[in-house]
C-alpha cells in the first residue's frame, strides 16, 4: 500500500464557511472523505495534515521520506505565494509532490499569480474546486505506478 502525505495549508480548516464564492461550500472534512475513498480504491494510505503554521508544514515535509511516504499532495494555500521555507522543504525530499488549489490562482489578484512551490513540484492543478484534489491524487497514483 502506497503512503501519500496530504497537506492542507493555512485557513483551509475554514472551508465551507469562508468566501464560498471563491472556495465553494464543501468543508475540509468532506474533501478529506473524498480523498480517502479514492485512496482506498487505489490501494493508497493517506496521512492528512492541516496546519496554519509554516514551521509545522516544513517539519512534516522534512520527515516525509523517512516515514516512507511515496508522494506529497499539497495545497499550500497562502504559503504558495510567500513561503521559501515550504518550497525548500519540498525540494529537499526525494519524493514527488503535486500542488493543488481550489481556485484558479492565475485568475485572482496579481500577488497570487506567483507560486514559490510549483517549480519544485511535479505539477500543479488549480481552479477545479475540490476536484483539484482528486485530480492531484490521481496524478500522484500514476506517477508512483510509472516510477
Amino acid at each position: 500500500m502506497d503512503k501519500i502525505l496530504v497537506i492542507h495549508g493555512p485557513n483551509l480548516n475554514l472551508l465551507g464557511q469562508r468566501e464560498e464564492d471563491i472556495y465553494g461550500k464543501m468543508t475540509l472534512g468532506e474533501i478529506n472523505a473524498q480523498l480517502e475513498a479514492l485512496a482506498q480504491k487505489n490501494n493508497m494510505a493517506l496521512h492528512i495534515v492541516q496546519s496554519n503554521h509554516e514551521g509545522e508544514i516544513v517539519d512534516v515535509i522534512g520527515q516525509s521520506s523517512k516515514d516512507d511516504f511515496k508522494a506529497i499532495l499539497i495545497n499550500p494555500a497562502a504559503f504558495t505565494h510567500t513561503s521559501v521555507a515550504v518550497r525548500d522543504a519540498i525540494a529537499a525530499v526525494p519524493i514527488p509532490a503535486v500542488e493543488v488549489h481550489l481556485s484558479n490562482i492565475y485568475a485572482r489578484e496579481d500577488f497570487r499569480h506567483t507560486s514559490h512551490i510549483a517549480p519544485v513540484c511535479h505539477g500543479q492543478i488549480s481552479g477545479f474546486g475540490p476536484q483539484s484534489y482528486i485530480l492531484g491524487l490521481q496524478a500522484l497514483g500514476n506517477l508512483i505506478k510509472n516510477s
